[in-house]
């Protein structure tokens, strides 16, 4: 599938080309302090296929549990996460926030990594009166 995207301000824009059922979410804690959030919604691009059409992102690299270094992208004018992917120069698979991705509603979790870090509470959200709008 194709998908296109953008920060929230607009500055970078994306497309690429995703499998359906690489859409996850990660419930590491770097991905809910990155995020500001309890977990991080994913999709895994096809190698190579990511192109930005506009801006550039910031770049930070972050060091994970396992020792890999993760180029983690975001809109140096907002502070929309983007993406994130292994350093260098080889056909990358990058791993886009959903967030960002313009047709976000098609692409629903296949999995869920990291779950030992999870916030407890996720299982109770249907009990947790919800508003339509604020």
């Amino acid at each position: 599938m194709k998908i296109s995207g953008r920060c929230h301000c607009g500055a970078i824009t994306y497309e690429a080309e995703v499998n359906m059922d690489n859409v996850g979410i990660c419930h590491c804690t770097d991905c809910q302090t990155l995020s500001g959030s309890a977990f991080r919604t994913v999709v895994l691009t096809e190698p190579g296929s990511f192109q930005l059409h506009a801006g550039s992102p910031k770049i930070y690299m972050k060091t994970g549990e396992s020792g890999a270094k993760r180029e983690q992208a975001f809109c140096s004018e907002c502070g929309s996460p983007i993406y994130s992917a292994a350093p260098g120069d080889a056909p990358k698979v990058h791993s886009i926030r959903l967030g960002t991705v313009t047709q976000r509603y098609e692409l629903l979790p296949k999995f869920q990594i990291w779950h030992r870090s999870s916030q407890r509470w996720l299982n109770e959200l249907s009990s947790i009166p919800a508003k339509a709008k604020q």
